[in-house]
């Protein structure tokens, strides 16, 4: 019995891989309805988890996504940071060339010597009209010493400008008044007749003032240098040049506007004279 048996399974076994291998034969030409009804049941399933399968998988490389997006946005912010400041310093650079050029080449042409001071104060306003600088009697500033600055005339000539005197010293301080105050005023000849004459300066920062001969042969243009007269200012320091000229016939001085070569406005940094340069 028990060797009928196994034939017996063997037998069926065969019979069930015959089936399959006639199931599964590529040669068919059309499947069973055992076969249809099955994939009737497991297509949706398998769509089912198919979609869920993409959803999870596109959810993740979203968020992966927008991380390194996060990442690259704030690395995008520091570069932009990044280069403004290296724009602004090389902007600072390239304003200020021509003022260190300038510079550069008053300290070699002067025969004066000069403390370079910063201004670290001012008076309210829009003007440079009396201002604080940071060096005083410690670095051998003196009331009345004078304050220049390097100013560029026509044809690229520098010359020695100037911003006022020293009135008041401390130790490590000095405060100047410019020659556009009201309250300075500073002797002047044209450089082209040397005829001379007075400024003032005045509240709203303009200079003006007349000529000691009312008949001197003066125009629009005319360079104004310090005269030296009265000993305040040096003699040959540029002031600016004559914006107008008046004189009315029955006025016994002629009376005229000045655009000072310094800017006052726009001052940082400006030089003291302390000695004149000895020569071997």
């Amino acid at each position: 019995m028990k060797k009928y048996r196994s034939r017996m399974i063997v037998a069926l076994v065969a019979i069930i891989l015959i089936i399959i291998i006639g199931l599964t034969s590529k040669d068919r030409q059309n499947m069973t309805s055992i076969e249809n009804l099955t994939g009737k049941i497991v297509t949706p399933i398998q769509k089912l988890f198919y979609t869920v399968d993409q959803k999870i998988t596109n959810t993740i490389k979203s968020a992966t996504n927008i991380f390194k997006l996060k990442e690259e946005n704030e690395r995008m912010k520091a570069e932009i940071l990044r280069l403004k400041e290296e724009n602004r310093k090389m902007e600072d650079i390239i304003s200020r060339a021509v003022y260190l050029r300038n510079e550069a080449i008053m300290l070699k042409k002067s025969k004066y010597t000069f403390i370079r001071t910063k201004i670290i104060g001012k008076d309210p306003g829009n003007w440079f009209d009396r201002f604080i600088i940071d060096k005083g009697r410690k670095d051998g500033i003196k009331e009345g010493s004078i304050i220049i600055k390097a100013v560029e005339l026509d044809g690229d000539i520098i010359e020695e400008g100037l911003v006022g005197k020293v009135i008041e010293v401390g130790d490590n301080w000095s405060k100047v008044l410019a020659i556009i105050d009201e309250g300075s005023k500073v002797s002047f000849k044209v450089i082209r007749t040397q005829d001379g004459g007075i400024l003032n300066g005045s509240i709203n920062g303009e200079m003006s003032g007349y000529l000691f001969d009312s008949n001197a042969d003066i125009v629009e243009g005319d360079k104004l240098v310090t005269s030296g007269l009265g000993e305040v200012f040096i003699e040959g320091f540029y002031i600016g040049k004559i914006k107008k000229v008046t004189k009315k016939e029955d006025d016994l001085v002629k009376l005229i506007s000045v655009e000072p070569a310094i800017d006052f406005k726009k001052l940082n940094y400006v030089y003291v004279i302390t000695g004149v340069k000895e020569y071997k």
